[in-house]
């Protein structure tokens, strides 16, 4: 089961490392030279729901008798303005990479609890990430789209306040 065991903490440090990729992205975007506050509260919602991830891997981890290690995260870029693309289209673009590397590490330590037996592991990864995954993908995947639509310029600021106001409509 070593293998399992360190499969689940090198996805910790995905999901932690994702994370903090994200965080980077909250605070260039809440700049007040920036000032795009939707996106701001996109990448946090993106960052607490990868600690989140990170936070039940390691809770598994325990519960199944594993040792949690947590291995060095890399410093994230803290600029995200981009010449072409501009700062939102640049950081959601680099978001779906995050995304899709993060569906391929799970997929990778699914693969390891199935050789290795572990059914209740796979059962983990299936039940709580493998579709939420695909859900974010294809979420972010939409706003690459919309944003290579409007450009960088005032579209921009629609696609903001669309981002800001998501999930009013489901309080109201």
């Amino acid at each position: 089961m070593t293998d399992c065991e360190a499969s689940i903490n090198e996805q910790i440090n995905v999901e932690y490392s994702v994370s903090y990729v994200y965080h980077a992205m909250i605070a260039y975007f809440d700049r007040d030279n920036v000032a795009l506050k939707g996106l701001a509260k996109f990448f946090k919602e993106s960052s607490l729901e990868e600690r989140d991830h990170a936070e039940k891997f390691m809770e598994y981890q325990n519960k199944r008798g594993g040792k949690v290690k947590l291995q060095s995260i890399v410093m994230p870029l803290s600029e995200f303005d981009h010449a072409e693309k501009g700062d939102a289209l640049y950081a959601m673009e680099l978001a779906l990479s995050l995304e899709k590397l993060t569906s391929e590490k799970l997929f990778n330590l699914r693969n390891v609890a199935v050789r290795n037996h572990a059914v209740q592991l796979t059962d983990f990864i299936e039940g709580e990430f493998l579709a939420e995954q695909v859900e974010a993908i294809k979420k972010i995947s939409e706003y690459v789209a919309q944003l290579r639509r409007v450009g960088k310029g005032h579209g921009v600021w629609h696609f903001d306040q669309m981002l800001l106001r998501e999930g009013e409509e489901a309080i109201a």
